[in-house]
């Protein structure tokens, strides 16, 4: 990962050039830390698609009198916890009618005496209104770094589901009645219900010791770990996570299977997303960008048979919009080079995802992010996974199997080439 060459102005620089030319600085006086929020686990909202895209939702259309079972691991720990719904693309308030956390065992059981309620506003019951998120109150589970949390929602009246985060990578059940204080839910009549999605969950925060920072990275399936093992937390940030966690600091996944940074798709474009999936996640000090090969790859196949393909001014323009926009609330911007995908998607209808001309695009779009300044650091992912002999691909030994998506191992490698002085800076 390379830093750029822009100076950065701490408050010791002023304090030495204020004793320098004589002049006042008023200094004030050294305070105790005190407890602070902090963001330590993320899954970023998207509209829930039609029967006739692509890919399945992965969740019922409706939920009427069900528990909603989610595992989640996070990155930092604490004292307490606090869970965030959303009901970001509903057009009606959403009832929760009681919600749980718990530490999970095995199978959606949870373990006997770590079960505590989460209340909203002090109580139970609670309304999401449409297009709104949800904060709960404090919960006192104390937790440590990467550990595993269980949060079961009860939905008591008929409740469309509309906003969900797709790609999860971890199981989670659905179960009739309110089973929120099961500790093991009820299987024996077979109406018991897994998925991979994950509905209504999109955040969790902790309470720190003293003020924490949190890095945040945006990104598309890739780094949603579209082909990580299920249920293992092997994403690229997952590994990035457990380097940070030592440092103090979260790390918060804001990947989106099929995200773009300019147009909508199966979640909406970078922008629209910036301020609520990164800029406003507590803690946010760095977010590191991953974007660009769906803009690229996308037009022409399944997905959008008659998109134009962006230009790389285009491109240009939105990754320096987005530094822009963060650098404005005081957050650092990392960019990360755009991997190798020939072949991609073998034998699937996106089996045209790859083209000569697009990888030319991919090319120059990186030789842009390495060279240009406009980010504060980089890290070079295109170097980390490509093949020597055949750059165009990516090496077998971190290729899922797909040529677009890296494995668990290329996950890792990621994770690895990650240069934590330069992001923490």
């Amino acid at each position: 990962m390379t830093k750029s060459k822009k100076p950065l102005f701490h408050a010791s620089a002023a304090l030495t050039l204020a004793l320098a030319t004589g002049s006042a600085l008023s200094v004030a006086p050294a305070m105790a830390a005190s407890p602070a929020w902090v963001a330590t686990w993320q899954a970023s909202p998207q509209p829930v698609w039609g029967s006739d895209f692509l890919f399945p939702t992965n969740v019922p259309p409706v939920l009427h009198e069900q528990t909603l079972r989610q595992v989640a691991r996070v990155s930092l720990g604490g004292q307490r916890l606090r869970i965030v719904l959303s009901n970001a693309y509903g057009n009606q308030p959403l009832t929760v009618g009681r919600a749980t956390i718990a530490r999970p065992s095995q199978g959606g059981d949870i373990v006997a005496g770590s079960l505590r309620t989460v209340t909203f506003g002090g109580q139970e019951v609670a309304s999401i209104l449409p297009g709104a998120s949800l904060v709960s109150d404090p919960v006192a589970l104390p937790v440590s770094a990467r550990a595993r949390v269980a949060v079961s929602l009860y939905l008591p009246k008929v409740t469309s589901i509309s906003t969900f985060h797709w790609d999860g990578r971890q199981t989670g059940w659905i179960v009739p009645g309110d089973q929120t204080s099961a500790l093991a839910l009820s299987k024996a009549d077979g109406t018991l219900q897994s998925t991979t999605a994950r509905p209504l969950l999109t955040g969790i925060q902790v309470e720190t010791e003293q003020a924490a920072q949190a890095v945040v990275v945006i990104g598309d399936s890739i780094t949603d770990g579209a082909a990580a093992s299920l249920d293992k937390d092997s994403r690229w940030p997952d590994f990035l996570a457990a380097r940070l966690a030592p440092h103090g600091v979260a790390v918060v996944n804001a990947g989106i299977s099929g995200a773009r940074l300019l147009s909508d798709g199966m979640g909406v474009n970078a922008l629209a997303r910036l301020d609520r999936d990164v800029l406003a996640q507590p803690g946010a000090h760095s977010v590191i960008v991953m974007l660009g090969i769906n803009d690229i790859s996308w037009p022409g196949t399944a997905f959008a048979p008659d998109a134009q393909r962006p230009t790389l001014d285009a491109l240009k323009a939105g990754y320096r919009q987005l530094v822009e926009q963060a650098h404005a609330r005081g957050v650092r911007v990392i960019g990360a080079t755009l991997t190798p995908f020939e072949g991609a998607l073998p034998g699937t209808p996106l089996d045209n995802y790859y083209h000569p001309d697009k990888d030319a695009l991919r090319q120059e779009v990186n030789d842009w992010i390495r060279h240009s300044g406009v980010f504060d650091a980089v890290i070079d992912f295109d170097a980390v996974l490509r093949d020597p002999a055949h750059p165009t691909r990516i090496a077998a030994r971190y290729d899922s199997g797909d040529h677009l998506h890296p494995g668990d191992e290329g996950n890792r490698a990621m994770a690895e080439a990650v240069d934590l002085e330069a992001l923490l800076k």
